[in-house]
C-alpha cells in the first residue's frame, strides 16, 4: 500500500513520530496531528493490534498518548513531548503541578503542626 507523502510529513512533526509509526497512524486512517484531536490512545493502540494481527509492544500506546497530546495542547510542555513520560504511572499522566514539582527534585508542600518535634521537646531545658 502506497501512503501520501504529504501525510507522512504531516506525522513526524510529532515528537516521538517517525516514518514507521507515521505509516501506522496513516493506517489507522489519520493524516494530520489535528485528526488526533478527538482520539482515544487506548483504542488507537487497540485498533492497531488488531489490524496488525498480533500483539504490538505497550511503547506504541505511550507514543499515541503523547501525540493525542501534542495535538490537544496549544502549547505543550517540552517534559510531556518525551514519549516514555506517558508510561503507565508516568510523569506525565500525574497533574501538570505535581509533575513539575517532581522533575524538580521538590518534594510537595506540607503543613506542618504547631507542636515541637520530638527531638526539639528532648532538647528543650527543664
Amino acid at each position: 500500500m502506497t501512503r501520501p507523502a504529504a501525510g507522512l510529513r504531516a506525522l513526524q512533526q510529532i515528537p516521538g513520530v517517525g516514518p514507521r509509526i507515521a505509516a501506522d497512524l496513516l493506517d489507522l486512517g489519520y493524516t494530520t496531528p489535528r485528526a488526533l484531536k478527538r482520539a482515544s490512545p487506548e483504542r488507537m493502540y487497540a485498533r492497531l493490534c488488531a489490524l496488525r494481527g498480533q500483539h504490538i509492544d505497550r511503547c506504541m500506546l505511550y507514543v499515541f498518548r503523547c501525540a493525542v497530546y501534542y495535538a490537544t495542547t496549544p502549547r505543550p510542555d517540552p517534559e510531556r513531548l518525551k514519549w516514555w513520560n506517558w508510561k503507565d504511572g508516568g510523569t506525565a499522566l500525574k497533574p501538570h503541578k505535581e509533575s513539575r514539582q517532581v522533575r524538580r527534585g521538590n518534594r510537595p508542600s506540607v503543613a506542618h503542626s504547631a507542636a515541637p518535634s520530638r527531638r526539639a521537646r528532648r532538647a528543650r531545658p527543664r
